[in-house]
């Protein structure tokens, strides 16, 4: 079997009072195949360097975003760092090839049940609708979006089933290593 690099981008901007995005690291840090950065630690300024994440994302086979849902959508760190990495000729237009053939896979950890994203419930569309997004990236970049991972109403989640979770997270993006 052909070894898979991961890099896990987790991006939280309070990640230390996470229930579920710190055990979500913590489990994923465990696992010497995974490499994990934590973007608000990393860019506490909120200023990116590009180059040295294009670098980073060059030397990897398959990247992970690791986020919770905010707004519909990413915490701002993340959409700055695509914003700056995501460069002309780098990864899209003519010469834009970096990404191409690298497999993108998201994990969401989302505040209200599962029940709550589907058409007729409280949000009225599905998590997937919702990141379809990052999906359009994935396909304008030469990317392969891979099915997301999400954990549904982590405001009722109990310390055991986060734990569960976690470890879920990490057989799951190591999957078809």
């Amino acid at each position: 079997m052909v070894a898979v690099k991961v890099l896990v981008l987790a991006v939280h901007p309070d990640m230390e009072n996470s229930a579920v995005n710190k055990a979500w690291t913590e489990e994923l840090k465990k696992h010497d195949e995974l490499t994990v950065r934590e973007l608000y630690k990393e860019y506490p300024d909120g200023q990116i360097d590009a180059e040295k994440e294009r670098h980073l994302c060059e030397q990897y086979d398959r990247i992970v975003f690791q986020f919770p849902l905010y707004w519909y959508s990413a915490p701002p760190l993340l959409k700055t760092w695509m914003d700056h990495v995501l460069s002309y000729g780098w990864a899209y237009g003519s010469k834009g090839k970096a990404l191409h053939g690298k497999e993108l896979m998201l994990a969401v950890s989302v505040g209200a049940g599962e029940d709550a994203y589907q058409a007729g419930g409280s949000n009225h569309f599905t998590l997937s609708e919702l990141l379809r997004p990052f999906q359009a990236m994935a396909n304008f970049t030469g990317m392969t979006y891979l099915p997301a991972f999400a954990l549904y109403g982590v405001n009722g989640a109990d310390a055991t089933d986060i734990h569960d979770n976690a470890k879920r997270l990490a057989a799951y993006i190591k999957k078809s290593f």
